[in-house]
């Protein structure tokens, strides 16, 4: 009886590890593809236009970067948004571990690549 508690117990901690692990990378992906957008449309917008978004964005996604951590800069026509940052996950009850995460989304990320098919 005491066995089959103890092993329901490591199930739990382990179901709940990986529920808040996978949490913590969906809303970042979240937040990049957000963060891609962002630069995608980003014609006529300053840098300090493009941070103020990125940072709303992380505010509505609850990512804990700080704006002198986000990067931007222009090349030709392409718009490079990039940064990195840490976010405390509980992994197990009473234990987070700092996560890092890193941010690279530039202009040229939505651009569409079709293949012509040969005609028979």
């Amino acid at each position: 009886m005491i066995k089959t508690i103890v092993k329901l117990a490591i199930v739990v901690l382990v179901a709940n590890a990986i529920w808040r692990v996978g949490s913590a990378y969906v809303s970042y992906y979240r937040f990049k593809d957000a963060v891609t957008d962002v630069a995608i449309n980003s014609k006529n917008k300053t840098d300090d236009e493009l941070r103020a978004k990125v940072m709303e964005l992380a505010s509505e996604y609850d990512e804990p970067i700080a704006p002198d951590a986000v990067a931007i800069r222009r090349e030709d026509k392409h718009v490079y948004i990039e940064g990195s940052y840490t976010k405390a996950v509980a992994v197990f009850p009473g234990y987070e571990y700092e996560w890092a995460f890193s941010l690279s989304a530039d202009s040229a990320s939505g651009a569409t690549f079709r293949r012509e098919l040969p005609n028979p």
